[in-house]
């Protein structure tokens, strides 16, 4: 038997394989991900999702939670082909530190989070940075979950974060780890415009 053969006769297993999974695979529901870990990358995976929605021609819309007040590059190319965005614009809570102010920031944008997570014409709401809501309790932890569960059965919805909590996990149809390696930051490199914002 040739190498072309053996390679044509592993390749027919995985596929059949993989056949077998696609024809099983017959619910039809919008996704709930939560992208986690203590890697870079997480916000950037929520909006390379939002992204490819709209590109579909569908409609998405996006809850910033801590990252608000810089220049954000998604949200200016985004804004554009008309993704509403919720702006918590504390920027990040170690800068404030006012738990008070920080708490009614995220309540404000949670309130408009609220509103699209019942919307079934939104497609796709992205909840960058919900976890730390959660873990810092300016969130309801029941509420969020109470939404996210009850959201119209086509909607997709992704939540990003360090330290997603366990029942957020639990509930997700999909929970991706971002794993730490090596993050130029540690190393004392700036933050860059365009790539890292």
């Amino acid at each position: 038997m040739s190498e072309q053969d053996r390679h044509q006769q592993r390749q027919q297993k995985v596929k059949e394989k993989v056949d077998e999974k696609v024809a099983a695979a017959n619910i039809e529901k919008g996704i709930f991900q939560v992208i986690t870990g203590n890697g870079k990358g997480k916000s950037t995976s929520g909006f390379g999702v939002v992204t490819r929605c709209v590109g579909h021609g569908q409609n998405a819309a996006v809850a910033q939670f801590i990252k608000g007040m810089w220049d954000c590059g998604e949200r200016n190319l985004l804004e554009k082909v008309g993704v509403p965005f919720a702006v918590m614009k504390t920027g990040f809570t170690w800068e404030t530190q006012n738990r008070e102010t920080d708490t009614a920031a995220a309540e404000e944008t949670w309130q408009q989070a609220k509103k699209w997570l019942a919307d079934d014409s939104i497609d796709l709401v992205l909840l960058d940075e919900l976890t730390y809501m959660v873990s810092y309790d300016y969130l309801d932890l029941d509420e969020v979950i109470s939404a996210i569960e009850n959201r119209p059965k086509m909607q997709s919805v992704i939540v990003t974060g360090r330290g997603a909590h366990r029942r957020l996990t639990e509930l997700a149809d999909t929970v991706s780890e971002v794993r730490n390696v090596k993050h130029a930051f540690e190393s004392g490199v700036k933050a860059l415009k365009g790539f890292d914002y």
